[in-house]
């Protein structure tokens, strides 16, 4: 891929971005590029280890916050007209709701995921709360003289199944942070890729 195409497509796919961090961007992946030529590399070669389209794009979305790129796709291109004004108050009670459901089954969405997350730690509890019951029913055992096997065999099953689930907690939990990462910045990407109509 030359240059000239790649920062052409770059710009396609970052019109979300404010104006300015847009020429900013593109200003300096084409130094980036300019400087690997300066250096002896062919054009595709320099392009080549800039990464692809895609990879910087995922990059500039991992390091843009959510909120500017929100901001800068609802930015007004124009002030709101009088008319315009009257039916956003008239019909409040109508989108407002919608608005807000929207916002809430987006957030459950997002917590559906933690779900199970939340399952295995409570089950991880219950296992150490387990192993903690069970000795103090050994030592209460011991003190009444009844037999105690049954609670050593309990404390020692309990807190060996919670020692061997804190390893799927952990695992778990790095899987969906790894989730949750991918799928706001995917978020993101869709932000970058439809942008404000006056960066258009």
């Amino acid at each position: 891929m030359k240059k000239e195409e790649f920062l052409k497509e770059l710009k396609k796919r970052l019109k979300g971005l404010p104006k300015d961090d847009l020429e900013n961007r593109i200003r300096f992946y084409g130094e980036m590029i300019d400087d690997r030529i300066d250096d002896g590399m062919s054009e595709e070669d320099a392009v080549k280890e800039v990464g692809t389209v895609d990879e910087v794009v995922a990059q500039i979305a991992a390091e843009t916050p959510l909120a500017r790129l929100v901001k800068e796709r609802t930015k007004p291109k124009r002030s709101l007209r009088t008319w315009e004004i009257i039916l956003l108050i008239l019909g409040f009670p109508l989108w407002f709701p919608l608005a807000l459901t929207a916002l809430i089954l987006c957030l459950v969405g997002y917590l559906l995921i933690w779900v199970l997350d939340i399952v295995v730690y409570a089950v991880e509890l219950a296992f150490a709360v387990a192993s903690i019951g069970s000795i103090v029913a050994l030592f209460a055992s011991m003190a009444t003289g009844q037999p105690m096997m049954f609670w050593l065999g309990s404390a020692i099953l309990c807190a060996g199944a919670a020692m061997l689930l804190a390893f799927g907690c952990v695992g778990i939990t790095k899987a969906t942070l790894k989730l949750s990462k991918r799928i706001l910045i995917g978020i993101k990407t869709a932000f970058l890729g439809k942008g404000n109509k006056n960066n258009e």
